[in-house]
């Protein structure tokens, strides 16, 4: 028995042989870039619901803001899988897809249930960016540090929804299992496809 503590439960390890560190980059770069994509599109689908809609100029200005940050994430992971000829993932369409309609659909029931989408997809990003921070520290040290920015900035967002009514909005606790476990699955996907 060992004092050491366990491995954090979203470490994964390069695979052993030649070219696991290579696919394990692969595996990251073309989940984070699902994952910018599907934030774009989430906060566009908000936008398109709150942006004229009358009283709601200042929280449709705040979801512009962060949508510009996540344009700025996605354009970086644009430019690192062409890089490194990583194959984006073949769901993105469906991301697209999903990413604005989750947005729509939060920004229809209203400005808090926007917030808490915020927040439930941004304590997901968090701990997976945390996850891969972790484990490309050693191998990928430039890129790691490129991941604790964009997750400090995405901690922002959370931080600031949770700060305009996040935990106010209606069935709060469902909605944030629901967005939180499609946010995991959408991960785990887009790894692989």
């Amino acid at each position: 028995m060992t004092d050491k503590p366990a491995p954090a439960a979203h470490f994964v390890a390069p695979r052993p042989g030649g070219g696991s560190l290579a696919a394990r980059l692969a595996e990251i770069l073309r989940v984070d870039h699902a994952g910018e994509l599907g934030a774009v599109a989430i906060y566009r689908g908000q936008r398109a619901v709150l942006g004229e809609a009358r009283g709601q100029a200042r929280v449709a200005g705040q979801l512009a803001e962060m949508e510009a940050q996540e344009a700025l994430h996605l354009a970086r992971f644009e430019k690192l899988i062409a890089e490194r000829r990583v194959r984006p993932t073949a769901l993105a369409p469906v991301w697209r897809l999903a990413g604005f309609a989750l947005g729509a659909g939060t920004a229809l029931l209203g400005e808090k249930a926007v917030h808490a989408c915020t927040e439930a997809v941004e304590t997901v990003i968090e701990r997976h960016y945390a996850g891969q921070i972790e484990e490309l520290a050693a191998l990928e040290p430039e890129l790691a540090a490129e991941l604790s920015k964009f997750r400090d900035e995405e901690v922002a967002h959370r931080d600031k929804a949770v700060e305009e009514g996040a935990r106010e909005a209606p069935a709060h606790r469902l909605l944030s299992a629901v967005v939180g476990a499609g946010c995991r699955a959408a991960i785990k996907l887009s790894e692989k496809l």
